[in-house]
């Protein structure tokens, strides 16, 4: 039950956050060995190395969509969380939040800015840090995205194998609807395999939004227990 509230309460105080990308990244860059790169707008990124060998990239956006200057006025009921002044932007602090409460596992994590305009982040990752680039795809066994609505779903869109694929199914117990659209792990997976996870947000970009509790914990749970396993399989891309 207290893990139930710390859980909690790291979502709420994610979700209560001023849509401001930076909002976001500062917590994250303020993370022991994280190391902060900023370009132009919506260009920048906070990266945490992992510190387990047998590691895993977990990855989730900083930015949301609308007016990020918005007011944040949380509500919820006993299933849902929304926000009371329009866009909750769940999308994607839903994910961030999972992230920092995940941090203590070792593995490596990194929060993007301008993935919702097309991956500006992680675009600047690759060609303005390209060692680092090349880090993520030598250190990592593969690459988890927190960021898709629903609450059970998963996407490999094209940076999957069918052996992963099949991996990530088991795992999560979850199904993959199609394999179009974009995020993050499309421009980042170059040479390991990727996967994006529901976290319980639905009708995202709208004033509609709201999270389910329910499947956003089921998420975090199955991931800590998926993530604790001591010798984790690599996925090579090709």
């Amino acid at each position: 039950m207290e893990d139930h509230r710390r859980n909690h309460a790291v979502l709420r105080e994610f979700l209560a956050l001023p849509h401001r990308a930076a909002a976001v990244l500062d917590k994250f860059a303020a993370l022991p060995e994280a190391v902060r790169k900023s370009g132009g707008d919506g260009e920048g990124f906070v990266y945490v190395p992992a510190t387990r060998k047998n590691a895993v990239l977990l990855v989730a956006h900083a930015d949301v969509v609308g007016d990020e200057n918005a007011e944040v006025v949380l509500a919820e009921t006993e299933r849902v969380i929304f926000n009371r002044k329009g866009i909750l932007g769940a999308d994607d602090r839903a994910g961030c939040a999972m992230l920092y409460l995940l941090r203590d596992l070792g593995h490596g994590l990194l929060v993007t800015d301008g993935e919702e305009r097309g991956g500006l982040g992680t675009a600047f990752l690759a060609t303005a840090f390209p060692e680092l680039y090349d880090e993520l795809n030598r250190r990592y066994d593969f690459m988890i995205q927190i960021d898709r609505r629903n609450g059970s779903d998963f996407k490999c869109y094209n940076v999957g194998t069918d052996e992963f694929r099949a991996y990530v199914a088991e795992k999560t117990g979850f199904a993959e609807p199609d394999r179009w659209s974009f995020t993050d792990i499309v421009g980042l997976c170059r040479d390991v395999c990727g996967v994006n996870l529901s976290c319980g947000y639905h009708d995202e970009h709208t004033e509609r939004e709201y999270l389910v509790k329910a499947e956003w914990s089921n998420t975090l749970t199955l991931l800590r227990r998926w993530l604790a396993e001591a010798d984790l399989p690599a996925f090579p891309l090709y």
